[in-house]
């Protein structure tokens, strides 16, 4: 069930954040948005519907989850860019999976949206320093984080959900 949840393993980077690891997580990022059309792009309502694994989301939540998830991160950074040291505020992502709009808004939305934010959000990572990148904010759950290790996490994050939708669909056959 581990691997069905976490099908890339958890994020994890021990050390310190190196300029090719900056690099390599912002082409990522900035990667996601086509990946993620290509992999839903020929899938049928019912298999959008689909959860990925028993328990969890179907794929249209994924695909909805996203986005929600990925602006949540990229507001958490201009807060970090401007304010000193913030605590940001979490948001009930289980609770956002299952409201209406997942259901009804088409996910050629939620993958316009999701193409619009990387855009920006890259272009942003694109122009930081690594002092930038060294300013911290707080989560209330898991504490402090700078820029570098949540860009990482993000990346992975886009990266795993990604999975999701790819493993199932091999899966199946589709």
């Amino acid at each position: 069930m581990d691997t069905l949840r976490y099908p890339i393993g958890r994020f994890t980077h021990d050390g310190l954040v190196s300029d090719a690891d900056l690099i390599t997580w912002i082409d990522a990022i900035e990667a996601l948005p086509a990946q993620m059309k290509a992999a839903v792009d020929s899938l049928a309502d019912a298999q959008l519907d689909t959860p990925y694994r028993p328990g969890g989301w179907t794929v249209r939540q994924v695909v909805h989850h996203v986005p929600d998830s990925h602006l949540n991160a990229f507001v958490r950074f201009k807060w970090t860019l401007t304010e000193e040291v913030p605590t940001i505020k979490a948001y009930d992502e289980k609770g956002w999976a299952e409201l209406p709009d997942t259901r009804v808004v088409p996910i050629a939305t939620a993958l316009e949206f999701l193409t619009a934010l990387h855009a920006r959000w890259g272009g942003l990572l694109r122009a930081l320093d690594r002092t930038a990148f060294a300013r911290t904010f707080v989560h209330p759950v898991s504490g402090p984080t700078d820029l570098a290790r949540t860009t990482g996490m993000y990346a992975w994050h886009g990266r795993h959900h990604l999975a999701h939708i790819t493993r199932l669909a091999e899966c199946e056959g589709w």
